[in-house]
């Protein structure tokens, strides 16, 4: 239930109208002759109207060289994530940090850059955190990153958490000035990542391999899990 309230609570911020909708609760599946519960997921579709087509980003780098910057403030904080599950097998924790007000105001500048044709690319972090949202925005091109990370920062969380309210954009390097001004006079912070790569992934100077050994390993982990 508070997952709901809290998802009400954001669609009234961003006066997004839901019309109908249908969460299962009690939801179970027989695996092996034994009833297991499913997790309630409440799913939300949604459609919307692209008024200019032109203005349509996606989330892929476009050219290597391209700038990366980070729109919003990463955290100490590794809780609910991928990574805090996956790899140090904690199955419940905090919901990772989320501000409402935050939300709102990067994704207000975040539309505005859009709209200036100011960025290449814009995609939000989430599952998997920082490093999985740069593979992401790699793969279509099959472009890799070099990029530093916060020494503030515990790197796994750097790289890892779930922190909400972050975009990940590509900067044309024309373009960087007019993006640092135009940020500038607004409230939302941001941060210079690194660059986009011909296909190498580099944290810090150390290579986590091509971004094209990492597709592959993406595109068959399924099929392997299932034999």
């Amino acid at each position: 239930m508070g997952a709901i309230k809290g998802m009400s609570t954001a669609c009234k911020r961003f006066e997004t109208p839901v019309t109908g909708g249908n969460v299962s609760f009690y939801n179970q599946t027989n695996i092996k002759d034994k009833i297991e519960p499913v997790y309630p997921t409440p799913t939300i579709g949604m459609l919307g109207i692209m008024e200019d087509k032109k203005l349509l980003t996606s989330l892929s780098f476009k050219n290597e060289g391209d700038f990366i910057y980070l729109i919003g403030n990463s955290r100490n904080d590794i809780a609910c994530s991928e990574y805090l599950y996956g790899y140090h097998k904690v199955m419940l924790s905090p919901p990772p940090y989320f501000d409402l007000e935050e939300e709102y105001d990067m994704q207000q500048a975040v539309s505005a850059l859009i709209r200036e044709g100011l960025i290449a690319s814009a995609h939000d972090v989430s599952e998997g955190g920082l490093f999985i949202t740069l593979f992401e925005s790699g793969r279509p091109g099959k472009l890799g990153f070099d990029i530093t990370s916060d020494y503030n920062l515990r790197k796994d969380a750097f790289l890892f958490g779930e922190a909400q309210s972050r975009v990940v954009v590509s900067i044309k390097p024309e373009l960087q000035e007019d993006f640092v001004a135009f940020l500038a006079q607004t409230d939302v912070a941001f941060s210079l990542l690194g660059k986009v790569t011909s296909g190498e992934m580099l944290v810090d100077g150390v290579s986590f391999g091509q971004v094209t050994e990492a597709i592959e390993v993406y595109d068959n982990a399924l099929g392997k899990m299932m034999g």
